[in-house]
């Protein structure tokens, strides 16, 4: 086929990043249409990326256009499930920013439409495509390190806002998401088995009787043995840290730098270097490789890089999460499935 036409659903900070990246640096795609509920911002984001661009209000006007072959939803994670059922059923390829879902059975849902409909799906998971962590992937896949027994997954944004619009347990639904994927890709064919999550508002502690976390820590053990951490902060004063470990029975990797560059500073007052304070810097790169990543299997018909069944894979724990927080004990997974008492 020719150029893949992509509508972009949602104009904030990351749909307006993806719609760039769709304008001016993926090859075989072309930006067709942005839709945001919002009124102006559709419009303001479509003139700033092209003369021809369209623009709707209404999401559901630009799914009907048939022109549009593939979709790019970055709209708020609470309305991910409905936007792409809503895409597969007019027969468009869909790229969803993380989490595809917030419950399980939405995400079951999803997988159930998608496959019905017989439309190419893929999920923001961003590190799959950051070189460090494929390579880890690759060394591990490989056997470099022996089998994984221990690991960890960091996120900690550098700065905290207003947390007045966040939804309850976004630490787990939309922070930690990733960090549940990276372990497990990073840990090929397991099974997670067993969950423990403890969380507070540490940061923000005003807000916890609003049902706000910002700082959390999960323990999570593996059906082949491994048991890894996974945790994050909502306020890291040194910048946006995320970085990944895996100690195996030969070996251990690391993953992630905060550097900005690789200049390092000494003076006076020491040793320092800056660091990176924005995701899109830090991950600049694999933002972009994974929307190349869709374009080229959409193009191509060939499967996606990140299906749905991984991103079901990954809401199973942060559902477990919440579980473990509510009981305030760990809790099974039996079969993708938090068991609960």
């Amino acid at each position: 086929m020719g150029n893949v036409q992509v509508g972009l659903l949602g104009a904030g900070r990351m749909g307006a990043f993806h719609g760039e990246s769709i304008a001016f640096r993926v090859k075989g795609a072309d930006l067709y249409a942005v839709a945001d509920p919002v009124p102006g911002n559709a419009e303001a984001l479509a003139k700033k990326l092209g003369s021809n661009i369209k623009a709707f209000t209404d999401p559901l006007d630009m799914l009907e256009h048939p022109d549009i072959d593939a979709v790019i939803i970055a709209s708020p994670a609470r309305t991910h499930a409905a936007n792409i059922i809503a895409a597969a059923k007019k027969g468009k390829a869909v790229f969803c920013e993380k989490p595809m879902a917030v419950t399980l059975e939405e995400a079951d849902e999803v997988i159930r439409v998608v496959n019905e409909e017989s439309v190419p799906l893929q999920i923001g998971f961003n590190r799959r495509f950051a070189k460090g962590f494929r390579s880890a992937y690759e060394e591990i896949r490989a056997g470099k390190i022996g089998t994984p027994q221990l690991m960890r997954s960091i996120t900690r944004d550098p700065a905290l806002g207003d947390p007045t619009p966040i939804p309850q347990w976004t630490i787990f639904l939309e922070t930690l998401i990733h960090d549940f994927d990276t372990l497990l890709y990073l840990n090929p064919n397991a099974k997670p088995i067993e969950v423990y999550a403890a969380a507070d508002a540490l940061v923000r502690p005003d807000f916890k009787d609003k049902g706000f976390l910002d700082t959390a820590v999960v323990t999570i053990k593996f059906d082949n043995g491994a048991i890894a951490t996974a945790e994050a902060n909502f306020q890291a004063v040194y910048g946006y840290d995320v970085r990944g470990e895996v100690f195996g029975s030969e070996g251990m990797l690391t993953i992630g730098d905060i550097r900005h560059t690789n200049m390092t500073r000494y003076n006076k007052d020491g040793v320092s270097y800056n660091t990176i304070r924005y995701d899109q810097d830090l991950l600049f790169d694999a933002y972009v490789d994974e929307l190349q990543s869709f374009v080229d299997a959409v193009r191509n018909n060939n499967p996606t890089s990140v299906t749905g069944e991984d991103a079901r894979a990954a809401l199973a724990i942060a559902a477990a999460c919440i579980e473990s927080c509510k009981m305030k004990q760990p809790v099974t997974l039996k079969d993708g499935v938090p068991q609960t008492v």
